[in-house]
């Protein structure tokens, strides 16, 4: 078997749950070749989640959250998203021949919300969701009435709504302990918690089947804007909080609500993992220096692992000679916008005619 499909016997499913597979997982893990060793830590790694079909980890979600669906006969995909879950769904059910309706955060990227409609899919943006707690968990609610009334799941990435679709999420951890003898460090970047409770559990699986295997310390890496889980994780407590108004710029993390929260901050501290915040000027600069240092073009959500790993650096809270994984959770086509503060330092050249190459290329 390829892809995830193989680590179908290490998960807890509901019996004869396959996924529902567009080619998803087996994603590159590359060694740093520049950011680490100029940090003084060179085993640095980078998990490559913008290499799955729709171009985010979720689609791991979405392959047992559609296969779900379809082992309950349902006829309707409802979800909410911020961008990617959304992306990840409509294409998986694009393919599985059923309609996808989606409640989308407000301020979600133009790039993502067009990669939706491309599949299909029906959006229908809702103004202060994601961002407002008290407005999310009422949209929330009618959201869990009309899939009750559709004969269907209320699908989120989440373990809160959709435990199935989240297990699949696991086959990552699967795969850097397969990759790597001893992972060490993995953080990760975290909105409402799902990605960290699954990366986190799947090690305890793979534990629980390779006895040897020595668990990693697994990090969780949100933005100040919306600091539901890592501050509470660093100063030692034991539940997530709620912010009343995610602030953050960074798309896909702007959970105000606790969502997996509690569960994520327990299970990263019983790893020995900590709590990381970083600003959203951290953020972009970490997504700068993934593209022009490592080649690697990711969504401002996807850099947010690396600014907390660079903070455990700076801090000494990292063996140097340790390994840390940082997951790199979506491409950099998702959020074109993103792009543009990026580029702006480095201009097209317009030329009138080839007579003027000279001056801009070493040509003899």
């Amino acid at each position: 078997m390829k892809g995830i499909s193989k680590y179908t016997p290490l998960l807890n499913l509901p019996q004869g749950i396959a996924p529902f597979s567009l080619g998803e997982g087996n994603t590159p893990l590359i060694k740093s070749r520049q950011i680490g060793p100029e940090l003084g830590f060179p085993n640095l790694y980078f998990k490559l989640e913008s290499s799955n079909p729709s171009g985010s980890y979720k689609d791991r979600f979405a392959a047992f959250a559609i296969a779900d669906v379809l082992a309950n006969q349902g006829k309707l995909c409802l979800a909410t998203s911020s961008g990617n879950t959304g992306a990840a769904l409509a294409a998986y059910a694009a393919a599985a021949g059923i309609p996808c309706k989606i409640a989308i955060v407000e301020g979600a990227p133009e790039g993502k919300l067009k990669q939706m409609r491309a599949y299909g899919a029906s959006l229908y943006v809702i103004k202060d969701f994601g961002k407002n707690s008290d407005v999310s968990e009422k949209i929330f609610e009618k959201l869990g009435e009309v899939a009750v009334e559709n004969n269907t799941c209320l699908q989120v990435s989440a373990f809160k709504y959709s435990p199935v679709g989240m297990t699949g999420v696991q086959t990552i951890s699967f795969e850097l302990a397969e990759d790597l003898d001893r992972v060490g460090n993995v953080f990760v970047p975290s909105g409402g918690g799902g990605l960290a409770l699954a990366i986190a559990r799947g090690f305890q699986s793979w534990k629980n089947q390779n006895e040897a295997f020595e668990l990693p310390r697994v990090h969780c890496v949100q933005p100040e804007g919306n600091d539901t889980i890592a501050g509470n994780l660093r100063k030692g407590l034991k539940e997530a909080k709620a912010v009343e108004n995610a602030t953050t710029k960074v798309s896909g993390l702007q959970v105000a609500n606790v969502i997996d929260g509690t569960e994520t901050l327990m299970e990263c501290k019983a790893s020995g993992g900590n709590g990381f915040l970083v600003s959203d000027e951290e953020t972009f600069e970490c997504q700068r220096l993934l593209a022009i240092k490592e080649g690697i073009y990711t969504e401002p959500a996807g850099a947010v692992a690396l600014a907390g790993c660079m903070k455990a650096i700076a801090s000494g809270e990292l063996d140097k000679n340790a390994n840390a994984v940082c997951i790199v959770s979506g491409s950099g086509f998702k959020d074109p916008e993103a792009t543009d503060n990026l580029i702006v330092q480095n201009p097209v050249s317009y030329l009138s005619s080839y007579r003027e190459m000279d001056q801009y290329f070493a040509i003899k």
